[in-house]
């Protein structure tokens, strides 16, 4: 496969993703990329500097990976096109879902510092 073939592919890639993907999702999209780039700051930092304060860097990075998770299922529930698969449950229902889990990601992360 050529650089041009990739280059085409990325192309329409971007042009159907901007075209069908409703805005909202794109906003969780957003917010996905922001959680994984922190996460790899943080591990980037550890590799880098040292991880003197482990449970610090644990609960930082546990975190990360938490929001990714939780974001990502947030983006399931929410999708106009998975609405077979989760028949009983709306966008409303799935982001109540989402902040109440979140409230307890962080209850545990800010225990676990310490």
């Amino acid at each position: 496969m050529s650089s041009e073939n990739l280059i085409v592919i990325a192309k329409q890639f971007i042009n159907q993703y901007s075209y069908n993907t409703p805005q909202k999702l794109k906003l969780v999209d957003a917010y996905l990329a922001y959680v994984m780039l922190t996460g790899i700051v943080q591990f980037a930092y550890c590799g880098l500097v040292g991880t003197f304060p482990f449970n610090s860097f644990l609960s930082g990075f546990i975190s990360c990976v938490g929001c990714f998770i939780l974001g990502v299922c947030l983006r399931i529930q929410s999708n106009p096109a998975n609405r077979f698969h989760f028949p009983n449950i709306s966008p409303e229902r799935a982001f109540a879902d989402f902040i109440f889990a979140n409230v307890v990601l962080h209850l545990v992360v800010v225990n676990f510092i310490g």
